[in-house]
């Protein structure tokens, strides 16, 4: 298995996507909640950045998560091996991301697996621009929006709806697994 991280990337990635938008550290610390610090350590490779921060970064830059996570793969690619499927792990919680769709692809579609007692909250920015659907695979999900918990066994499908800060929690002892679709909205 490859991990997400290719010859340019994260800290590149997300350097690429800030100054190719003419903006400051100062400017995505203040679209994103992140630190200008925390930006800087994560762009100089200093600091593992956690699937919340992540997710706050994605939102400002109104990418997708997968879009900020996959290392680019030439137009035209067919046949991805397992062993080449890029994935990365949250340092905070254990959570992996297997991408199984190529950048190139229209629909983003992950493959997560959430550790047995984790839980990882999304602010509402990772979903600004982005259309989603979680179907769960093996386990137990446990989706918190606001006062609303919903939860969700093998084979239920949840299609998120109105940007909002999101919790997604494993209470049990067993791994979960899930696969997130994503389509990304046009711009406006």
């Amino acid at each position: 298995m490859s991990t997400i991280i290719d010859d340019l990337g994260l800290p590149g990635r997300i350097r690429a996507e800030r100054t190719g938008r003419g903006w400051s550290l100062a400017r995505l610390a203040e679209e994103s909640g992140v630190s200008k610090a925390m930006i800087s350590k994560i762009e100089r490779g200093q600091s593992s950045p956690t699937a919340v921060v992540i997710g706050k970064l994605s939102g400002a830059l109104e990418l997708s998560m997968t879009a900020l996570l996959s290392p680019s793969e030439p137009l035209g690619a067919v046949v991805r091996r397992a062993a080449d499927t890029p994935d990365w792990t949250d340092p905070d919680t254990g959570y992996l991301r297997r991408q199984i769709s190529t950048p190139a692809f229209p629909v983003d579609i992950t493959e997560v697996l959430l550790p047995a007692r984790a839980r990882v909250p999304m602010p509402a920015g990772a979903y600004a621009f982005i259309d989603q659907l979680i179907w769960v695979l093996e386990g137990t999900l446990t989706l918190v929006e606001g006062d609303d918990t919903h939860l969700l066994s093998p084979g239920d499908t949840f299609e998120l709806g109105t940007p909002q800060a999101r919790e997604f929690v494993n209470g049990t002892e067993e791994q979960c697994r899930y696969v997130v679709v994503v389509i990304r909205r046009s711009r406006p």
